[in-house]
């Protein structure tokens, strides 16, 4: 039975559900793992997670579709970033297949937290790896704990999707050969002072260039970027130091596939950027989020959609890939899992 929760007044938020799960890696292997109800994570003082940010995360989403079920968006898409994060930081790699079905009994047994269609609600899953073992010198834990929580959050927009504004700032977000392509706690903590910099100047995100010249467009502190030509060419920003966000691809494959719309992904100048009609951020938390203003400090850049609402193919993408993930357009094979 659905939990009695005020679904429209839900913000993005943490919200305790019933369970969780969590399984431990010690003697080179991973445990069997488990759903507990405790929320709670009791660690050494000198965790290599606490001493050395020894952790990546994820983050995907369950919620009804028009005909009531619940399912999850594109789960392996996660599993396989998730072990290519891991790779990266020196973590043993969960395998993707027990990734998945710990998705699904996470989401089973929080099944009364799954809002209603049509709510705007969703139910956010967060899956987790960090070293748990002390260290005191600089290197690789040799024991981790995985672990997945659930919390139900609202929409995304509320009142509608107003465009947003973006500056260009002094600080680099990753460096060439470094991280920026995988999702490590790291990452988002150098961010933090950037994304409270910006907010207090008024922006509502900061775009990120590239650190070796500054002169080509990367992403934002927490999604890709796209943008629309003005023969309506969809085109993302292609570095090595940018996330691959599951979002991202799968909007190009909706605008080449589904809408009959040219793709590029390619290097984006910032001189470039002026000559666009649309753009857009992208993400598991809104999809798309339109920005209608980006200022590179003396000089702003005014898309032609405007302030006011989502550009014509901005909408058309949106509107597409909710639907896909929905239940309202049929789904590209394995989009979507269904959580029985």
């Amino acid at each position: 039975m659905a939990k009695d929760i005020d679904w429209s007044s839900l913000g993005f938020g943490y919200i305790k559900t019933d369970y969780r799960y969590v399984s431990n890696y010690k003697d080179d292997r991973w445990d069997i793992g488990k759903l507990t109800e405790d929320e709670t994570i009791t660690l050494h003082e000198s965790a290599c997670v606490l001493q050395y940010a020894q952790t990546c995360f994820e983050g995907l989403k369950a919620y009804r579709t028009v005909d009531n079920r619940v399912v999850c968006f594109r789960p392996d898409m996660n599993a396989k970033r998730m072990a290519d994060s891991a790779k990266r930081l020196e973590m043993p790699v969960f395998p993707e297949e027990r990734f998945v079905n710990a998705v699904e009994k996470v989401v089973k047994a929080n099944m009364d937290y799954v809002p209603p269609f049509g709510s705007g609600a969703t139910l956010y899953i967060r899956p987790y790896m960090f070293g748990s073992n002390a260290v005191i010198g600089v290197k690789p834990a040799t024991e981790f704990q995985f672990r997945i929580f659930t919390t139900p959050v609202g929409p995304y927009f509320k009142g509608g999707a107003k465009p947003i504004s973006l500056r260009v700032p002094d600080f680099d977000r990753a460096a060439p050969k470094g991280t920026g392509h995988v999702k490590a706690g790291l990452n988002y903590a150098m961010s933090l002072h950037a994304i409270v910099d910006a907010h207090n100047q008024g922006y509502s995100e900061n775009m990120y260039l590239d650190s070796a010249t500054r002169t080509k467009v990367e992403e934002t502190g927490g999604a890709n970027i796209l943008f629309i030509t003005n023969d309506n060419t969809v085109v993302t920003p292609k570095s090595d130091t940018i996330l691959p966000s599951i979002t991202r691809r799968s909007l190009m494959h909706v605008a080449e596939k589904y809408l009959g719309l040219k793709v590029e992904e390619r290097e984006v100048f910032i001189s470039e950027v002026p000559y666009f009609k649309e753009c857009a951020l992208c993400g598991t938390a809104a999809v798309l989020s339109p920005v209608g203003r980006i200022v590179d400090h003396k000089n702003e850049i005014l898309f032609p959609s405007g302030m006011e609402k989502m550009g014509e193919i901005t909408q058309k993408l949106y509107d597409t890939l909710t639907g896909i993930q929905m239940g309202r357009i049929e789904p590209p094979y394995g989009w979507l899992r269904e959580i029985r």
